[in-house]
């Protein structure tokens, strides 16, 4: 009797190749493997305590962070850099405290100089002394720093402090060494929300504005979020999907279509209106005053109080998503928190200065070159007070006394920025070798 799915066979015939037999048995290598299987061993080698481990592979090339992009690679061996003050130590990693100190200094010594530089020119000892309180010579002066420069000096110190933490924060998060909040046009997102918020003005009536001067100022505030947040949320939809260079186009692409988009609404505006926010569009930290404070000092209190608080996510973000999330980070989380938190910095100092260039984009890469690291910990703080440097120092050297012309800040920015930003695309290979 045949057994099912066996072939019928005739004993009696001679074996020939290919014919099935009556009884199944394994597949020949299979049984040659049970036969020659030695006691204690298995296909695979020993078995029970004299089984030695499996071979580990050779250990890969040690990350390495680039600190032109602040993007950690790995395919590219670095040596192991030595401890502070062995022979090999890098002389910027010994000195970073006396470089802390020296943009400490910096930034109080240019803070003074802007109080007593100008058109009415301050004795230093009368700022000194105004500035603790004691009394000053003239009254006028005393008006001049309470009034005028004061104010302004504040301005530039929390504006350039801001927008370096926020140029930080994006270059981190997209991997962009060109990324910061002019180049991904979240500065012009929040021109465009400005200028819908004073179109809106000129249709309600100035006289109602000036009853509800305090609601107009959050109104300008927060069309300067809604643009800003709006320009971001479509950056950060792509920025997955596209390289480097097409995020910078796309970002400047965005850019110059919210800024064509702010002349079609300044239509609508008057006259007076449109030369107040042709004014506002050059860029200074000259237009704001004490009453402005209330708003802006919280704002960018927030802001770089979040930035200081998620160094640690934004230092397991260069080494990559993936191996970031492996430490146990909430990678979501932590680009929620760096996009909200440089809308947050960028957008109200826009709203007050107006556009200011090249100050977000260029801090942190002087930041990196000052202190040899890419380590936030150390480079957020330094980064805000580059950030403050650089903001008095451009409102110092427009405010001189010039005798026929007045430069406008962000002139002055891009006489600085511009070759910083010609240094950093030189020196980084990926964006050569995609420009080429």
């Amino acid at each position: 009797m045949a057994l099912a799915g066996i072939p019928r066979t005739d004993p009696g015939l001679p074996r020939r190749q290919g014919v099935s037999s009556p009884c199944p048995r394994p597949p020949r290598t299979w049984g040659r493997r049970l036969v020659r299987r030695r006691p204690g061993r298995s296909d695979f080698g020993p078995r029970g305590p004299d089984r030695a481990p499996p071979p580990h592979p050779a250990p890969g090339p040690p990350l390495r962070v680039d600190r032109a992009s602040g993007a950690g690679t790995m395919n590219q061996p670095t040596e192991a850099p030595a401890p502070p003050g062995a022979p090999g130590a890098d002389l910027r990693t010994t000195l970073r405290p006396v470089a802390f100190l020296l943009l400490v200094g910096g930034v109080a010594g240019v803070f003074v100089l802007e109080l007593m530089i100008g058109s009415v020119p301050i004795p230093p000892d009368q700022v000194v002394r105004y500035l603790v309180g004691a009394q000053v010579e003239e009254a006028a002066w005393r008006t001049i720093l309470f009034e005028l420069r004061i104010p302004r000096a504040i301005t530039a110190l929390i504006g350039g402090a801001a927008l370096g933490a926020a140029g930080l924060q994006l270059q981190t998060l997209f991997r962009n060494p060109l990324a910061g909040p002019w180049a991904l046009g979240l500065t012009a997102g929040a021109q465009l929300g400005v200028a819908v918020v004073v179109a809106a003005g000129a249709v309600v009536g100035s006289e109602f504005l000036s009853r509800l001067a305090f609601l107009s100022e959050i109104g300008i505030v927060v069309g300067a979020f809604i643009g800003a947040g709006g320009v971001m949320a479509v950056i950060a939809s792509v920025a997955r999907r596209v390289s480097t260079i097409t995020l910078l186009v796309l970002g400047l692409m965005l850019g110059f279509l919210a800024q064509g988009m702010v002349s079609v609404v300044l239509h609508f505006t008057t006259e007076t209106q449109g030369r107040v926010f042709a004014s506002w569009n050059d860029g200074s930290f000259a237009g704001v005053y004490w009453d402005h404070f209330p708003v802006l000092l919280p704002l960018v209190a927030v802001g770089l109080v979040g930035a200081l608080l998620i160094v640690k996510p934004l230092n397991a973000l260069l080494l990559g998503e993936r191996y970031a999330g492996t430490l146990g980070l909430s990678v979501e989380r932590a680009r929620l928190s760096a996009l909200a938190g440089a809308v947050i910095l960028a957008a109200p100092v826009t709203a007050y200065c107006g556009p200011v260039l090249f100050v977000g984009m260029i801090v942190p890469h002087m930041a990196r070159g000052l202190l040899n690291t890419s380590d936030h910990r150390i480079l957020m703080p330094a980064a805000m007070l580059m950030g403050s440097l650089l903001g008095l120092s451009a409102d110092l050297v427009v405010h001189l006394p010039w005798e026929r012309h007045v430069l406008h800040l962000n002139a002055v920015n891009a006489l600085i920025g511009a070759p910083v930003v010609i240094g950093v695309v030189l020196r980084n290979r990926q964006m050569r070798s995609m420009a080429v």
